[in-house]
Protein backbone atom coordinates (compact mmCIF):
# COMPACT_ATOMS: atom_id res chain seq x y z
CA UNK A 1 0.00 0.00 0.00
CA UNK A 2 1.39 3.38 -0.92
CA UNK A 3 0.03 6.53 0.53
CA UNK A 4 1.30 9.93 -0.40
CA UNK A 5 -1.30 11.76 1.65
CA UNK A 6 -3.79 8.87 1.52
CA UNK A 7 -4.93 10.39 -1.73
CA UNK A 8 -7.45 7.59 -2.07
CA UNK A 9 -9.27 9.68 0.54
CA UNK A 10 -13.03 9.25 -0.06
CA UNK A 11 -13.40 13.04 -0.17
CA UNK A 12 -11.35 12.92 -3.38
CA UNK A 13 -12.50 9.57 -4.80
CA UNK A 14 -16.17 8.97 -4.03
CA UNK A 15 -16.09 5.47 -5.57
CA UNK A 16 -12.71 4.15 -4.46
CA UNK A 17 -14.24 0.74 -3.71
CA UNK A 18 -12.52 0.32 -0.36
CA UNK A 19 -11.91 2.15 2.89
CA UNK A 20 -8.18 2.71 3.44
CA UNK A 21 -8.62 2.70 7.23
CA UNK A 22 -11.18 -0.09 7.77
CA UNK A 23 -10.05 -2.51 5.07
CA UNK A 24 -6.36 -2.64 5.98
CA UNK A 25 -4.17 -3.26 9.03
CA UNK A 26 -1.16 -0.97 9.25
CA UNK A 27 2.34 -2.45 9.22
CA UNK A 28 4.77 0.46 8.85
CA UNK A 29 5.51 3.66 7.01
CA UNK A 30 8.60 2.72 5.07
CA UNK A 31 9.96 6.07 3.90
CA UNK A 32 8.96 9.65 3.19
CA UNK A 33 10.13 12.64 1.18
CA UNK A 34 9.03 16.25 1.55
CA UNK A 35 7.57 18.50 -1.11
CA UNK A 36 9.63 21.49 -2.23
CA UNK A 37 8.24 24.95 -2.90
CA UNK A 38 10.31 26.39 -5.74
CA UNK A 39 10.02 29.43 -7.97
CA UNK A 40 11.37 30.60 -11.28
CA UNK A 41 14.46 32.73 -10.54
CA UNK A 42 12.80 35.71 -12.26
CA UNK A 43 10.28 35.94 -9.40
CA UNK A 44 11.54 38.66 -7.03
CA UNK A 45 11.27 36.65 -3.82
CA UNK A 46 13.96 34.94 -1.78
CA UNK A 47 11.87 33.78 1.17
CA UNK A 48 8.41 32.30 1.60
CA UNK A 49 7.28 35.46 3.40
CA UNK A 50 8.41 37.57 0.43
CA UNK A 51 6.54 35.25 -1.95
CA UNK A 52 3.35 35.43 0.11
CA UNK A 53 3.58 39.24 0.18
CA UNK A 54 4.09 39.29 -3.59
CA UNK A 55 1.09 37.03 -4.23
CA UNK A 56 -1.09 39.22 -2.03
CA UNK A 57 0.14 42.38 -3.73
CA UNK A 58 -0.63 41.06 -7.23
CA UNK A 59 -3.93 39.13 -7.09
CA UNK A 60 -4.72 37.02 -10.13
CA UNK A 61 -1.10 36.88 -11.26
CA UNK A 62 0.22 33.71 -9.64
CA UNK A 63 -0.25 30.04 -10.45
CA UNK A 64 1.54 26.96 -9.21
CA UNK A 65 2.47 23.75 -10.98
CA UNK A 66 2.04 20.30 -9.46
CA UNK A 67 2.33 16.70 -10.67
CA UNK A 68 -1.47 16.47 -10.85
CA UNK A 69 -4.73 16.86 -8.96
CA UNK A 70 -4.77 14.89 -5.72
CA UNK A 71 -1.02 14.24 -5.68
CA UNK A 72 0.79 15.04 -2.42
CA UNK A 73 2.50 18.15 -3.87
CA UNK A 74 -0.84 19.50 -5.09
CA UNK A 75 -2.49 18.90 -1.72
CA UNK A 76 0.38 20.70 0.00
CA UNK A 77 -0.10 23.54 -2.49
CA UNK A 78 -3.81 23.61 -1.67
CA UNK A 79 -2.99 23.70 2.04
CA UNK A 80 -0.63 26.63 1.41
CA UNK A 81 -3.23 28.44 -0.66
CA UNK A 82 -6.24 27.99 1.59
CA UNK A 83 -4.58 28.23 5.00
CA UNK A 84 -3.10 31.60 3.97
CA UNK A 85 -6.10 32.73 1.88
CA UNK A 86 -4.00 33.31 -1.23
CA UNK A 87 -5.21 34.01 -4.76
CA UNK A 88 -3.54 31.14 -6.62
CA UNK A 89 -4.43 29.00 -9.62
CA UNK A 90 -3.43 25.35 -9.68
CA UNK A 91 -1.94 24.07 -12.95
CA UNK A 92 -1.77 20.24 -12.96
CA UNK A 93 0.81 18.38 -15.04
CA UNK A 94 1.32 14.72 -15.83
CA UNK A 95 4.17 14.12 -13.41
CA UNK A 96 6.79 15.58 -11.13
CA UNK A 97 9.36 16.19 -13.83
CA UNK A 98 7.04 18.07 -16.16
CA UNK A 99 5.69 20.18 -13.29
CA UNK A 100 9.06 21.51 -12.19
CA UNK A 101 10.22 21.92 -15.79
CA UNK A 102 7.19 24.14 -16.41
CA UNK A 103 8.40 26.42 -13.64
CA UNK A 104 11.94 26.43 -15.02
CA UNK A 105 10.51 27.46 -18.40
CA UNK A 106 8.44 30.22 -16.79
CA UNK A 107 5.06 28.77 -17.73
CA UNK A 108 4.17 28.86 -14.04
CA UNK A 109 6.00 31.15 -11.62
CA UNK A 110 6.08 28.57 -8.84
CA UNK A 111 5.63 24.89 -8.14
CA UNK A 112 5.00 22.46 -5.36
CA UNK A 113 6.97 19.51 -6.58
CA UNK A 114 8.59 16.21 -5.88
CA UNK A 115 12.06 16.59 -4.46
CA UNK A 116 13.92 14.13 -6.69
CA UNK A 117 13.31 15.83 -10.08
CA UNK A 118 13.62 19.31 -8.56
CA UNK A 119 17.00 18.96 -6.84
CA UNK A 120 19.18 18.96 -10.01
CA UNK A 121 17.29 21.98 -11.33
CA UNK A 122 17.74 23.79 -8.02
CA UNK A 123 21.44 22.97 -7.94
CA UNK A 124 21.89 24.21 -11.52
CA UNK A 125 20.06 27.47 -10.83
CA UNK A 126 17.01 26.71 -12.96
CA UNK A 127 14.81 26.87 -9.86
CA UNK A 128 15.05 28.76 -6.58
CA UNK A 129 13.97 26.63 -3.65
CA UNK A 130 12.24 28.57 -0.89
CA UNK A 131 11.30 25.79 1.52
CA UNK A 132 10.63 22.10 1.97
CA UNK A 133 7.45 20.94 3.64
CA UNK A 134 8.77 18.18 5.88
CA UNK A 135 9.22 18.35 9.64
CA UNK A 136 12.99 18.55 9.14
CA UNK A 137 15.27 19.81 6.38
CA UNK A 138 15.88 17.51 3.43
CA UNK A 139 19.33 15.86 3.35
CA UNK A 140 19.55 16.63 -0.37
CA UNK A 141 18.86 20.35 0.25
CA UNK A 142 20.40 21.03 3.67
CA UNK A 143 20.52 24.80 3.13
CA UNK A 144 16.81 25.10 2.34
CA UNK A 145 14.58 25.88 5.32
CA UNK A 146 11.47 24.01 6.33
CA UNK A 147 8.14 25.77 6.10
CA UNK A 148 8.11 25.95 9.89
CA UNK A 149 11.49 27.68 9.89
CA UNK A 150 10.17 30.03 7.19
CA UNK A 151 7.30 31.05 9.47
CA UNK A 152 4.50 28.79 8.17
CA UNK A 153 4.39 25.67 10.39
CA UNK A 154 0.84 24.82 9.27
CA UNK A 155 2.10 24.06 5.74
CA UNK A 156 3.57 20.62 6.36
CA UNK A 157 3.23 17.42 4.38
CA UNK A 158 5.21 14.70 2.67
CA UNK A 159 4.94 11.97 0.10
CA UNK A 160 5.26 8.67 1.89
CA UNK A 161 5.16 4.96 1.15
CA UNK A 162 3.71 2.48 3.62
CA UNK A 163 2.88 -1.19 3.92
CA UNK A 164 -0.47 -2.50 5.08
CA UNK A 165 -2.10 -5.93 5.10
CA UNK A 166 -5.74 -6.97 4.65
CA UNK A 167 -7.87 -6.25 7.71
CA UNK A 168 -7.85 -9.16 10.13
CA UNK A 169 -4.32 -10.36 9.29
CA UNK A 170 -2.97 -12.24 12.35
CA UNK A 171 -0.87 -10.09 14.66
CA UNK A 172 2.13 -12.43 14.44
CA UNK A 173 2.20 -12.02 10.66
CA UNK A 174 1.98 -8.22 11.03
CA UNK A 175 4.87 -8.35 13.51
CA UNK A 176 6.99 -10.49 11.20
CA UNK A 177 6.31 -8.25 8.21
CA UNK A 178 7.29 -5.26 10.31
CA UNK A 179 10.50 -6.94 11.45
CA UNK A 180 11.55 -7.84 7.91
CA UNK A 181 10.76 -4.40 6.48
CA UNK A 182 12.63 -2.56 9.24
CA UNK A 183 15.61 -4.87 8.73
CA UNK A 184 15.54 -4.14 5.01
CA UNK A 185 15.40 -0.37 5.61
CA UNK A 186 18.59 -0.67 7.68
CA UNK A 187 20.55 -2.21 4.79
CA UNK A 188 23.13 0.20 3.32
CA UNK A 189 22.13 -0.49 -0.30
CA UNK A 190 18.46 0.17 0.50
CA UNK A 191 19.37 3.41 2.26
CA UNK A 192 21.44 4.45 -0.76
CA UNK A 193 18.61 3.72 -3.19
CA UNK A 194 16.12 5.63 -1.06
CA UNK A 195 18.52 8.55 -0.74
CA UNK A 196 18.92 8.65 -4.52
CA UNK A 197 15.15 9.23 -4.71
CA UNK A 198 15.31 11.81 -1.87
CA UNK A 199 13.47 9.49 0.54
CA UNK A 200 14.30 9.08 4.23
CA UNK A 201 13.63 5.66 5.83
CA UNK A 202 11.16 5.57 8.74
CA UNK A 203 10.06 2.06 9.78
CA UNK A 204 7.67 3.03 12.60
CA UNK A 205 5.61 0.52 14.59
CA UNK A 206 2.26 -0.84 13.40
CA UNK A 207 0.52 1.17 16.12
CA UNK A 208 2.32 4.37 15.13
CA UNK A 209 1.57 3.65 11.48
CA UNK A 210 -2.15 3.20 12.19
CA UNK A 211 -2.24 6.49 14.12
CA UNK A 212 -0.40 8.17 11.26
CA UNK A 213 -2.93 6.86 8.71
CA UNK A 214 -5.82 8.27 10.77
CA UNK A 215 -4.13 11.64 11.20
CA UNK A 216 -3.28 11.89 7.49
CA UNK A 217 -6.81 10.96 6.44
CA UNK A 218 -8.32 13.62 8.69
CA UNK A 219 -5.81 16.31 7.74
CA UNK A 220 -5.95 15.88 3.99
CA UNK A 221 -9.67 15.17 3.97
CA UNK A 222 -10.18 18.65 5.39
CA UNK A 223 -7.85 20.17 2.78
CA UNK A 224 -9.71 18.38 -0.01
CA UNK A 225 -13.09 19.58 1.32
CA UNK A 226 -11.92 23.16 1.90
CA UNK A 227 -10.40 23.35 -1.58
CA UNK A 228 -13.36 21.60 -3.23
CA UNK A 229 -11.07 19.12 -4.96
CA UNK A 230 -12.32 16.19 -7.03
CA UNK A 231 -10.34 13.55 -8.88
CA UNK A 232 -10.03 14.30 -12.59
Amino acid sequence: MTGGNLTNNPYLFSNAGFDPLKDFDAVTVGAATPVVLAINPSVPAHTVKELVALIRATPGKFSYASPGTGTPPQLVGALFQHSLNLDLVHVPFSGGGTAVEATVAGHTPMSFGALAPAVPLIQSGGLRALAVTGKTRAPTLPDVSTMAEAGFPEVEGSTWTAVAAPAGTPKDIIAELHRLIVASLAQPDVKDKLAAMAYVPIGNSPEQCADFFKAEMAKWGKVIKDAGLKAE
